[in-house]
């Protein structure tokens, strides 16, 4: 203890220790809330059991357990990333999401775009014809879009309509509008696979929550067999938007880039 009090007495502590500190806790702050209740947790106790067992071992000393751990501590590693290789992604994408890194980045900045997305998403509702509508955000979809049949089309509710009819070919998978256009249609995404989502959504509302959860994408989703028009969102789904909430919601979402293109200095 003594030792501790004079180490720490001849170290003096300055602004950037402190921030140090601040930026490692908060790291780990992060981390814990996105894995806490999914299978990445158990991973977390299993590395921190680990850890903990190699430093005993060097304690006690138990030779042959602290060269086994030593030996065997790279493969366990790349053991992690092969199997919570979804995790890592989400858990990436979710520091990309945050207002710093997104600082640095432009936003969609397009009414037509939404006032066609809503009157679309409206009449399938009245017809009860199922849709799925994904709109693309910071973080790009190309995978997703590379799953489908390539449109490179103007966003209209006349052909968001067309291509979600039960009798066109298209009808079955998601619509991905990029850059003000309708990039693809038909696209597969993945569905989720946590156990809060209730039993009564369907594989549209499955995979809008997988989709959403991996990356900052806005989906909008009409359910065929009510006409209820919701919106999945960073992992969660709102349900029962009528036509006004709906633009309002869109609007809060997918248009951010009127104060970045105000203060992007003119050449």
């Amino acid at each position: 203890m003594d030792a501790l009090a004079s180490w720490i007495s001849r170290t003096p502590i300055t602004g950037w220790d402190v921030l140090d500190v601040l930026v490692v806790a908060l790291i780990i702050y992060e981390s814990l809330k996105l894995i806490r209740g999914t299978r990445a947790m158990q991973m977390a106790f299993g590395s921190a059991l680990l850890v903990g067992l190699y430093f005993f071992s060097i304690a006690a000393p138990l030779q042959t357990v602290n060269w086994l751990i030593r030996n065997m501590i790279g493969y366990v590693v790349f053991a992690a990333i092969v199997l919570f290789q979804n995790d890592i992604r989400r858990a990436l994408a979710h520091f990309g999401r945050t207002p710093f890194v997104r600082a640095f980045s432009r936003a969609e900045n397009d009414d037509e775009t939404i006032e066609e997305v809503v009157t679309a998403a409206v009449q399938l509702a009245d017809r009860r014809t199922g849709a799925l509508i994904v709109i693309e955000r910071q973080i790009g979809l190309r995978n997703y879009i590379e799953s489908g049949i390539p449109l490179d089309a103007m966003v209209t509710h006349d052909l968001l309509v067309s291509v979600f009819q039960t009798s066109g070919p298209l009808h079955d998978g998601a619509v991905i509008i990029q850059e003000n256009k309708i990039a693809a249609a038909s696209c597969f995404l993945p569905l989720t696979v946590s156990a809060m989502v209730g039993t009564d959504l369907g594989t549209r509302h499955r995979a809008a929550i997988g989709l959403t959860e991996e990356n900052d994408a806005v989906a909008v989703v009409v359910s065929e067999e009510t006409g209820r028009i919701s919106i999945a969102t960073e992992g969660q789904i709102s349900r029962g938007f009528t036509a006004e909430t709906l633009r309002a919601r869109l609007t809060q979402l997918v248009l951010q880039r009127k104060s970045a293109r105000r203060m992007r200095p003119r050449p």
